[in-house]
């Protein structure tokens, strides 16, 4: 791993709050979370199952490292891609200790066989294997220690209802305001070391599409560019010129969204018009589109989805006019 690469994560890992007090935002999942941590304390038993779900970067990680270390229990991470085979979790799983907890991100990528190997082990802590093939295949019960399964995901509707029916408590997380998102970049530009004026935090924030992860990378960038322009701090001007190097545009459409928001204003007056249309005439894939695009501006208010097709909202429309005087001029096709 190249030194970057290595500096990137331990900045991300700085950044990233340490405890309850500094994770700002989500309050009733943190009211529900310490509930639930403080009743399995007095009973002495591990937690139940959690499961977190939610679009890209708005704290899941974070939350399963909290409650982890609020628990004093060691955590063990892993992704729903890289168990490939029924036996990779059944041996993982008979390796965990007491009250260890398994944190599987992007729990919907799990592969169907190995999945139905965690239904025993969660609901009675049980794991059963076949070993041999063939007439000469017997199944073994394996007992396991207690344990915790927290599992996060962006697409709740891709894990199955098994699966899911089998968490204590499924928590959506939701995007954040715009005052929570100065919060948290007050607390990273402190964590960084650099100066950031409430003007250039108001900017960055705006742009941050409601996510942490988002408002912490353009603060990193606005660090870089401050340096590399000799300002000793992140105003106004910076955060601007920032966005204008990224090709973002105030609220932090990128020229994708932008060119949707186009098309639908000019080209297909405002819609309604077939998701697949709209890819084909994008150039972009429909499943990026409504994965990636939609969520925001859906939350901007800028589109909406209907059984007819996708229609372009009046806040669109103003936004867009705004922009044609600004530093990204639209291409009306």
């Amino acid at each position: 791993m190249k030194k970057k690469e290595i500096d990137e994560r331990a900045m991300d890992s700085a950044l990233r709050p340490g405890q309850w007090g500094e994770y700002v935002g989500q309050e009733k999942i943190k009211e529900n979370l310490q509930l639930i941590i403080k009743a399995a304390k007095l009973r002495g038993e591990a937690i139940d199952h959690l499961l977190f779900y939610g679009q890209a970067g708005l704290g899941k990680t974070t939350l399963a490292t909290l409650v982890a270390k609020e628990m004093g229990a060691p955590l063990r991470v892993i992704t729903g891609s890289s168990i490939e085979k029924p036996g990779d979790l059944a041996a993982l799983l008979s390796g965990l200790e007491e009250g260890e907890i398994l944190f599987v991100d992007e729990a919907h990528r799990l592969n169907p066989v190995a999945e139905e190997i965690l239904y025993p082990a969660m609901e009675s802590r049980r794991l059963h294997i076949l070993i041999g093939k063939g007439t000469g295949a017997h199944a073994v019960s394996i007992d396991l220690p207690p344990f915790t399964l927290v599992a996060a995901t962006t697409h709740f509707n891709m894990l199955s209802a098994p699966l899911r029916s089998r968490f204590g408590a499924i928590f959506r997380l939701d995007f954040y305001g715009e005052n929570e998102i100065e919060e948290i970049l007050k607390r990273s530009a402190k964590i960084l070391g650099v100066e950031a004026d409430p003007a250039g935090l108001e900017i960055l924030a705006r742009a941050s599409r409601f996510t942490p992860r988002t408002a912490n990378r353009l603060l990193k960038r606005a660090r870089d560019y401050a340096a590399v322009n000799q300002s000793d701090e992140i105003d106004a001007a910076i955060a601007r010129a920032v966005l204008r190097m990224l090709e973002l545009d105030e609220l932090g459409l990128e020229p994708v969204e932008r060119r949707l928001l186009e098309l639908l204003a000019y080209k297909f007056k405002k819609g309604p018009v077939g998701i697949k249309t709209l890819a084909a005439a994008s150039g972009e894939e429909q499943g990026a589109i409504e994965e990636i695009y939609e969520p925001y501006l859906m939350k901007l208010g800028f589109l909406k989805r209907t059984p007819a097709g996708r229609v372009l909202e009046e806040a669109a429309l103003d936004h867009l006019a705004k922009q044609e005087d600004d530093d990204f001029p639209l291409e009306q096709p």
